[in-house]
């Protein structure tokens, strides 16, 4: 139906999302959403032809009415990128920790992800082709208490890849996880300069802050089939951070 496969990457917007767009623009439709930069969102389209539509995860209204448009406009699927994610809008200890942040980090990286998974999926059943990725976080072991909600998404996101994984492996459908590291996003923009001299003090075995540029390389890898055979399997973009030693 259209010349080249379909690639859907959520939060296509910014930071990771858009460099994710960018490298598969060239040999991918991008359909890219959004959440409230319309600005981002229009100045990533311009520069990828990419096809942007809004998607709030955490309203399952909105994301029904996204997948509705998906459908009608690119029926046929080949790749989707669940990438979208926020952090809590403001750090608490758990101790401190609100059931409000709780419940829209939650809707926003678990619930949302994995109900667009799930709708897409089926559609991929059909056909029996497809492949799926979903943008986690070494947040999903590593503990960080002035932040447990965001931390506990990853780590349930983590399961998610794990199941998706296994149901859809018979159909040639393989699912993939990257866990991406200390990454120079807008996420962390308030605290990269204390990342940036703790990775100098040697907190990761590869002494830079990653680029958005990095995760997209490994989608790359995903999307060329070069992972087909390795369905489930993480891949870290976190220069080492995962890596034991003594």
């Amino acid at each position: 139906m259209f010349p080249k496969p379909v690639a859907v990457v959520t939060g296509g917007s910014r930071g990771i999302g858009r460099a994710i767009v960018e490298e598969l623009s060239s040999s991918h439709s991008v359909v890219a959403t959004y959440n409230a930069n319309l600005t981002a969102a229009q100045d990533v389209a311009q520069a990828t032809g990419a096809t942007i539509l809004p998607c709030q995860l955490a309203d399952p209204a909105s994301c029904r009415g996204f997948l509705a448009e998906l459908d009608r406009r690119f029926p046929v699927v080949d790749l989707l990128v669940n990438n979208a994610g926020m952090a809590p809008r403001e750090r608490h200890d758990i101790l401190e920790a609100t059931p409000e942040s709780f419940d829209e980090v939650f809707a926003t990286n678990l619930k949302g992800p994995y109900f667009v998974t799930q709708h897409i999926a089926r559609s991929m059943l059909a056909r029996n082709a497809g492949r799926i990725v979903f943008i986690g976080s070494i947040s999903s072991f590593t503990a960080s208490v002035n932040r447990g909600d965001y931390c506990m998404t990853k780590a349930a996101l983590s399961m998610a890849v794990k199941l998706f994984a296994a149901r859809l492996a018979p159909h040639n459908i393989p699912v993939f996880e990257i866990e991406p590291g200390i990454i120079r996003t807008d996420m962390i923009a308030s605290v990269a300069a204390a990342y940036e001299q703790r990775i100098a003090d040697g907190l990761l075995p590869q002494r830079r802050i990653g680029e958005p540029k990095d995760v997209a390389a490994a989608v790359r890898a995903i999307a060329d089939g070069r992972l087909d055979y390795s369905t489930g399997q993480v891949l870290h973009v976190d220069g080492g951070f995962h890596l034991r030693t003594l």
